[in-house]
């Protein structure tokens, strides 16, 4: 595991003792479910809940000579029983416990993380409001677009935290499902009501059906909703470390008193906390081509799997949650620049208004190749003059004079309207307020 970035309630649900809390409720469920079904008297049933023990410490001893956890556990579980321990784990296989606990701890990890999710969306939708008419200049190609606002930024992150909040909820649904059919499926030695019976207890769902094991697309499709989560924080932090180069500014992360930079130069101020949340989400993709690698096994299964999740789970769990925690962290604590964001907003001298000048022209009747001729003309020319503001080389220009009158060419020069939509977009994204 990873333990510099286990935050305590993920560590307990991945936690050793926990894990074998569920595998010993499973067990007892089964029982349980067998003297339900006249299996065993309710005398020995009460004798094993009375009896039964377990030690993680006996346990290691006992899985040094056997090489097998499960094994081990059960052993440990019998220990201090008389004859009636024979009915523990009857009928059952290993993976009857093993993958009906995963079921348990993924479910109960997801949701931790929605819970993480529905912080996330919080910090994000409060910056989307209090910057919603907060102007702009958009970056295509990493060059001055059009103007935006920085809260429309914010809706769309927004919007992409709520399908990945989606994608969680559904395989969080699609992995809730636990198997006790024994060693290949088929429930040879035992009613399929044990089964029914352990996972109603338990909040999940029979497996339709399985093998020995429950099919690992369910668990690929849990690692990949963890790394498309992974994938969109690396995306809001890549923008956030982009806006905080010096030479755009216009946004920092929070520097807290006491905090160094850099070993070698004291001004140094760099986005460390989104360097972290890029680098991290590049583990969860990867952990995502290992839980592919485990959909295909041997025939009713083999054993490649099982070494895999001991670390991808808890690993892609523990890093989510912490990501999460920590771009909330990040959001909460940056600081921003309105002034900056309008000064890089006009160090393009007016170009942004380009396409509106196209539009207009072509409302005047010009075809659009005509209109954007003689656009583009003008904005070259601004291009290659910086003593010039596109303003000026219109108002020059003979060919644009045709169509519009000085009163005109400055009313068009108005950033107020790119501001119409924000409201509406906004509204439709679920950001209200």
């Amino acid at each position: 595991m990873i333990e510099r970035y286990t935050l305590p309630e993920m560590k307990k649900i991945w936690s050793d003792e926990h894990r074998f809390e569920i595998w010993l409720k499973i067990e007892l469920l089964a029982l349980e479910a067998q003297q339900k079904l006249g299996l065993l008297p309710q005398e020995d049933l009460e004798k094993i809940k009375k009896g039964i023990s377990f030690s993680p410490d006996r346990m290691q001893e006992i899985e040094k000579v056997t090489r097998h956890d499960v094994i081990a556990f059960l052993t440990t579980l019998s220990e201090n029983l008389g004859p009636e321990s024979r009915f523990i784990h009857f009928g059952m296989t290993s993976s009857d416990v093993l993958d009906t606990a995963n079921a348990v701890l993924m479910k109960e990890a997801l949701d931790l993380v929605l819970k993480d999710m529905d912080g996330v969306l919080d910090s994000i939708k409060n910056k989307a409001l209090q910057y919603r008419y907060t102007l702009t200049v958009g970056r295509t190609h990493g060059v001055h677009a059009e103007p935006t606002t920085f809260g429309l930024k914010m809706a769309v992150w927004y919007a992409e935290m709520l399908r990945n909040k989606e994608r969680l909820e559904k395989a969080k649904e699609n992995i809730r499902v636990g198997k006790v059919s024994g060693a290949v499926g088929n429930f040879a030695h035992f009613d399929p009501r044990v089964e029914e019976y352990v996972c109603e207890k338990l909040g999940l769902k029979p497996d339709p059906v399985s093998t020995q094991i429950v099919q690992r697309d369910r668990y690929a499709e849990v690692i990949w909703a963890l790394a498309m989560v992974g994938g969109s924080l690396e995306k809001f932090a890549v923008e956030l470390r982009n806006l905080q180069r010096t030479e755009i500014r216009e946004v920092e992360e929070g520097f807290s008193e006491g905090q160094k930079g850099s070993s070698a130069m004291p001004h140094k101020k760099n986005p460390i906390t989104g360097e972290q949340i890029c680098g991290l989400s590049r583990i969860l993709r990867g952990n995502l081509v290992a839980a592919l690698e485990n959909i295909p096994l041997w025939h009713e299964r083999d054993i490649s799997h099982s070494s895999v999740e001991r670390i991808i789970l808890p690993d892609c769990f523990i890093l989510t949650d912490y990501l999460l925690h920590t771009f909330q962290r990040l959001l909460d604590n940056l600081v921003v620049y309105p002034e900056n964001m309008r000064k890089n907003l006009e160090k393009s001298r007016g170009l942004v208004f380009s396409e509106k000048i196209l539009l207009e022209l072509i409302k005047k009747g010009l075809t659009r190749e005509d209109a954007y001729a003689l656009v583009q003309h003008c904005a070259m020319k601004t291009w290659e003059d910086e003593s010039l503001s596109f303003l000026e080389v219109l108002k020059n220009d003979s060919s644009i004079r045709e169509y519009f009158s000085l009163e005109e060419l400055e009313s068009f020069f108005d950033y107020n309207y790119f501001l119409r939509q924000v409201d509406f977009i906004l509204k439709r994204a679920g950001i209200e307020g």
